[in-house]
């Protein structure tokens, strides 16, 4: 059948029965979605996404088009076009989808494909501290208040305290009123003691 002799509206209502109708109308009005697609921006994805979203609009107006409400075919088609692709970039950014769309692999090698390890690999996860792991750090760590308080005096205590806040030494000689110098030499006796053990 030469479509050429109808004009849109007519091949439109004939689309609703005729599969080749609605092809011609599909193709006729290809480059229109292409020139629509151009004009916008698909986050996470590409212009070949949006013409795919704009032939999709473009499919809902052959199949909805009414010759009743006395609008031209071109500019139903124009305006299903325009919704659909609108309606993509509104949804793309929404970002509902963002953590599915921007995964990482824990089973892909850490480093372009030459090492066997994953990044599954090198997650430590909760429970990979058994409960005798915790017992002994737990342990240590009293051994190590033990001897601070044993070792060190009121004022070293005061000191390692505040360094070990991240305090530089003018900071802390401020807090405890004593200058600068002494702070460096309380900070050596204390690395001094603690080493000794």
């Amino acid at each position: 059948m030469d479509y050429r002799k109808y004009s849109d509206e007519e091949i439109a209502i004939l689309a609703k029965h005729d599969r080749r109708a609605a092809d011609h109308l599909l193709s006729k009005y290809k480059n229109m979605v292409r020139s629509r697609a151009k004009a916008y921006f698909l986050a996470g994805g590409d212009s070949d996404d949006l013409v795919q979203e704009g032939m999709i609009g473009l499919f809902a107006a052959v199949r909805d088009f009414d010759p009743e409400r006395e609008a031209s075919f071109s500019t139903f088609a124009d305006l299903c076009v325009r919704r659909q692709i609108y309606t993509a970039i509104k949804s793309a950014g929404r970002q509902k989808h963002l953590p599915l769309n921007t995964y990482v692999s824990l089973n892909n090698p850490i480093d372009d494909e030459t090492s066997e390890i994953t990044l599954g690999d090198t997650i430590i996860g909760h429970d990979t501290v058994d409960p005798e792991s915790l017992y002994l750090i737990n342990e240590k760590l009293r051994d190590i208040e033990k001897e601070i308080n044993e070792k060190l005096s009121d004022l070293e205590k005061r000191v390692l305290i505040l360094h070990l806040q991240g305090m530089s030494y003018n900071e802390i000689s401020e807090i405890i009123d004593k200058p600068a110098k002494s702070i460096d030499n309380a900070l050596q006796r204390i690395k001094k003691k603690l080493d000794e053990s």
